[in-house]
């Protein structure tokens, strides 16, 4: 009787020690634990101690007929694409709800920048601070690069009761927040073009700014402004060019012009990729083309307004619907191959 006493009391011993080991890896596939230790030194964005040059695609997947919710139905034919392209980092603007689209982009040899908005309804967002649980949720998942707070919100004082003071101390408390509970990844922001000084002093706590440019096929003008003023790491959160010509000019027929994307992109990457000692890559603007953004979501439709957007190439005009690399139907589009050839081919070497 005692032996089995003995035995039962180990088992149970054994089953409670069990529970306990399942509720710490609940929260990531332990196949996929943390092995990369993401990190800054000097200007420059660290994996795991090496330079780490972001060859990166911003990804909003919406299929036709579709609002805005996002659908990763087609995620494993699109992270190929992005493969073959020799991307290597997706940015995306919320928090990937599915922990099996995090393990299939780590399968594929990717990085992903995850955003977090000020205010969505409570639900991952900073103001609540409910983002810091999925911090903690997936802090050890392997495919996570950055985490990103904001995204052009420079531009929106009206969202912070008309002082955009109010969020610059926002982002640096929620920095501050991540920082604490998981200081293996950086924290960065995506600020609409150039941060001014007040920015900068309001937000100590950023590790990495991503900054959106749209300065035409210019987009290097602004590297040599932010080392003037900061030396922190910066990348490009977004950057690019569209496949419609609003008017014809420079050469480019108005319509769809998938030459003048092409052409513009090709300019844009290779301006980047000469800036390596001040700029950390890009996350170009973006995977597929969006025909959610203006009229009828279930045609492609030119129009869409956008910020700070007459530096869009070559005609001043955001047509939002036209910026895929590859079109709705994941066909590819004649800037994919420009992409490819760039991303493929650059190192951090290249100068």
């Amino acid at each position: 009787m005692r032996k089995i006493v003995v035995i039962a009391i180990s088992f149970i011993v054994f089953l409670s020690c069990k529970n306990e080991s399942e509720k710490a890896t609940a929260s990531v596939n332990p196949e996929v634990q943390v092995s990369d230790v993401v990190s800054v030194s000097g200007r420059q964005l660290m994996v795991n101690d090496e330079s780490y040059l972001i060859k990166g695609i911003c990804y909003h997947p919406v299929p036709k007929g579709a609002s805005t919710k996002r659908d990763f139905g087609t995620l494993i034919q699109d992270l190929k694409l992005m493969v073959e392209a020799g991307i290597n980092t997706i940015r995306v603007y919320s928090p990937i709800e599915e922990e099996q689209v995090l393990d299939e982009i780590n399968k594929a040899g990717l990085k992903v920048i995850i955003g977090f908005g000020y205010n969505q309804g409570g639900k991952n967002d900073i103001v609540s601070g409910s983002f810091v649980d999925y911090v903690n949720k997936y802090k050890n998942h392997n495919a996570i690069l950055m985490w990103e707070l904001g995204n052009e919100y420079n531009y929106h004082p009206e969202w912070f009761d008309g002082d955009i003071k109010n969020w610059y101390t926002a982002m640096n408390d929620a920095a501050a927040l991540i920082h604490k509970n998981d200081p293996a990844h950086p924290v960065t922001t995506a600020h609409g073009d150039l941060p001014k000084e007040l920015a900068s002093s309001m937000s100590p706590n950023i590790d990495v700014w991503g900054m959106n440019v749209y300065r035409s096929v210019r987009p290097e003008t602004i590297f040599k402004e932010w080392k003037e003023v900061s030396d922190k790491p910066m990348y490009l959160s977004e950057t690019g060019a569209d496949s419609y010509m609003q008017i014809a000019k420079d050469g480019y027929a108005q319509g769809v012009n998938e030459l003048a994307q092409a052409d513009a992109t090709d300019i844009i990457l290779k301006a980047t990729f000469k800036g390596q000692d001040i700029c950390s890559g890009v996350t170009l603007f973006q995977f597929t083309d969006g025909w959610w953004k203006a009229g009828n979501n279930n045609v492609q439709d030119t129009g869409g307004a956008a910020p700070n957007s007459t530096g869009v190439p070559f005609d001043g005009s955001p047509n939002e619907e036209f910026w895929g690399i590859v079109d709705i139907d994941r066909n590819k589009k004649k800037v994919y191959d420009v992409v490819k050839d760039i991303y493929t081919n650059v190192n951090k070497t290249t100068n």
